[in-house]
C-alpha cells in the first residue's frame, strides 16, 4: 500500500503526500531538480489524499490529510500550522475542499465524517475550530464538490446529497444507483455522477433535486470525468471517450 494522491505545484516546488503502510509524511521536492526542499515526517497509517492549498488572512496554507488527523503546513516550510483529529480514521481518499472560510475535511474508513473547519487556528483545533460536522452519507471515495453556497457529496453507494456549506444543513438526500468512486464536477451549470458502472447523473445545482438527464457508457468507470473547454474526457475500464456537443453551423 504506497501512496495514491496526486502531486500539487506551489511555485517552484512540487508537493505530494506519502502516507504509506510503513512510512508516512510530506514532501516538497525542488520541480527543476526533484531536490528534496524539505520534508514532515508524520504518525498514523495509510492515506491516499491529495493536498489543497488555501489562503488564510493573507498567507497560504496546504491542507493535507493523513490517517488519524489532518495538518495543515506551510507550504514554503512544511511547518505545521494546525491539524485536526478525526479518531480512527484512515485510508482517507477524498480531497479537502475550501469555500466560506472553512474546510471540508473527509475522515476515511471505517466510519466515515465530514467535519468543516475554520483554518485560522494554531495547533490542535480539534475542540475549538469544527464548525459543524456530518456522519450520515459522507463518502469514503468521492471528493466533495463545493457549487455556491451548496456542499454536494455523493457516498460510495451512490446516496447523493446537498448541504448548506456554511451551517451543515441537509437540503435534500437522494439515491442515484451504482456504486460510486468518481468525485462530482460542475460543469456549464450542471453536476455531473458518475457510478463505477458507467452511468451519469447530470442534475440542476440547487436546494431541490432536479434530474436533468441520464447517461451510459460501456465499461467500467472509477476515475473522475476531466473537462477542457466544453469537451468531457471519460476513461473507462476498456476506452478513453471524449463528449461533446458539435456546434451548428450557422
Amino acid at each position: 500500500h504506497g501512496p495514491g494522491g496526486s502531486p500539487v505545484v506551489y511555485g517552484d516546488l512540487l508537493i505530494v503526500s506519502c502516507d504509506g503502510y510503513d512510512i508516512q509524511f510530506v514532501v516538497a521536492l525542488d520541480k527543476q531538480t526533484g531536490r528534496i526542499r524539505w520534508k514532515s515526517p508524520r504518525k498514523g497509517y495509510q492515506a491516499y489524499t491529495t493536498p489543497l492549498t488555501i489562503q488564510v488572512q493573507g498567507k497560504d496554507q496546504l491542507i493535507s490529510p493523513g490517517a488519524h488527523r489532518a495538518v495543515a503546513y506551510e507550504p514554503l516550510t512544511g511547518k505545521e500550522i494546525w491539524s485536526v483529529r478525526y479518531g480512527d480514521g484512515y485510508s482517507n481518499v477524498p480531497r479537502p475542499v475550501f469555500g466560506h472560510g472553512l474546510v471540508f475535511i473527509c475522515s476515511g474508513f471505517e466510519q466515515a465524517e465530514l467535519l468543516a473547519v475554520r483554518p485560522d487556528g494554531r495547533g490542535d483545533v480539534t475542540d475549538s475550530h469544527v464548525a459543524w460536522t456530518l456522519k450520515r452519507g459522507v463518502p469514503l471515495t468521492p471528493s466533495p464538490l463545493l457549487v455556491g453556497e451548496e456542499l454536494y457529496l455523493v457516498s460510495d453507494n451512490g446516496i447523493a446529497s446537498c448541504l448548506d456549506a456554511k451551517s451543515g444543513k441537509t437540503h435534500w438526500q437522494q439515491r442515484l444507483g451504482g456504486n460510486h468512486s468518481a468525485s462530482p464536477i460542475f460543469a456549464e451549470g450542471r453536476i455531473y455522477f458518475l457510478n463505477e458502472e458507467g452511468g451519469t447523473v447530470v442534475i440542476e445545482p440547487g436546494k431541490e433535486f432536479k434530474k436533468l438527464a441520464t447517461n451510459q457508457l460501456d465499461g467500467q468507470t472509477l476515475a473522475s470525468m476531466a473537462v477542457s473547454g466544453r469537451a468531457i474526457f471519460v476513461r473507462s475500464s476498456s476506452h478513453l471517450y471524449r463528449l461533446q456537443q458539435q456546434s451548428s453551423r450557422t
